[in-house]
């Protein structure tokens, strides 16, 4: 390892740490509260819901494999693509903060497409990340990859821990991955989402909450998205 190198492994050392920290007690007990009311919605409902978000995220990665530009890293150091994907979060959190103020401000009717619209972003920063770091995303194993980030940053403390065993020993884990749980993807990003943006459809400050809380977000899945890209580099070693 170089001097970057090894100052990128400590750095993805500590962000597995903070990874299988236990939560705060607000954030266990909403949790916990949330699987309650899961409890009580009808499997119907939850089928539906699955179905949705399923069909809503593939239509996402479709789009966003053909907008993303293949060869915007060929030949660059590791810390030149962590430059650039820095740069990226940061253009993808402004979007970001456009799209939840302006959702946030209007009303009920425009909070509902915040979703979709969110989702999309989220989904596009991803491709541009996994593109930058070398991997081709044409290959049916490299988008299950990036659900497995986008679950990692956005799911409760348990889900969390086994999605980073599987990211970490991902060339071993992906042979067995046929597709992705989508009932649990629905879910854990659902409850983890609804903490942060519930207020987003009070009238006054939604404009407000909807920004911060995509900015955060953004903030979130960008750093997910970076250490676990570094993780495969520094582990698998390719030529980048």
């Amino acid at each position: 390892m170089n001097e970057y190198e090894l100052k990128v492994y400590e750095e993805v050392e500590e962000w597995k740490r903070r990874m299988i920290r236990r939560s705060g007690m607000m954030n266990r007990l909403s949790k916990k509260a949330q699987g309650k009311i899961n409890e009580w919605i009808p499997e119907k409902v939850h089928e539906m819901m699955t179905e949705s978000i399923k069909a809503m995220v593939k239509a996402t990665l479709f789009g966003s494999q053909l907008t993303t530009s293949k060869d915007q890293a060929r030949g660059l150091t590791l810390a030149e693509k962590d430059e650039l994907v820095q740069k990226k979060i940061s253009v993808y959190q402004k979007t970001a903060i456009v799209e939840g103020a302006g959702t946030g401000a209007g009303g009920i009717l425009l909070g509902l497409a915040d979703f979709p619209l969110l989702l999309t972003i989220k989904m596009k920063f991803l491709f541009e990340a996994a593109s930058i770091y070398g991997f081709d995303t044409k290959k049916y194993e490299e988008r299950l990859f990036i659900l497995h980030v986008f679950q990692l940053a956005f799911s409760s403390d348990e889900i969390r821990k086994n999605t980073l065993a599987e990211i970490e020993h991902w060339e071993e884990r992906k042979k067995a991955l046929v597709e992705m749980d989508w009932r649990k993807f629905q879910q854990e990003y659902r409850d983890y989402i609804d903490l942060a943006k519930i207020f987003q459809l009070v009238p006054g400050i939604g404009a407000f909450v909807g920004a911060y809380a995509n900015n955060n977000l953004l903030k979130i899945l960008g750093e997910a998205a970076m250490n676990c890209y570094r993780l495969r580099l520094l582990s698998k070693a390719p030529e980048y």
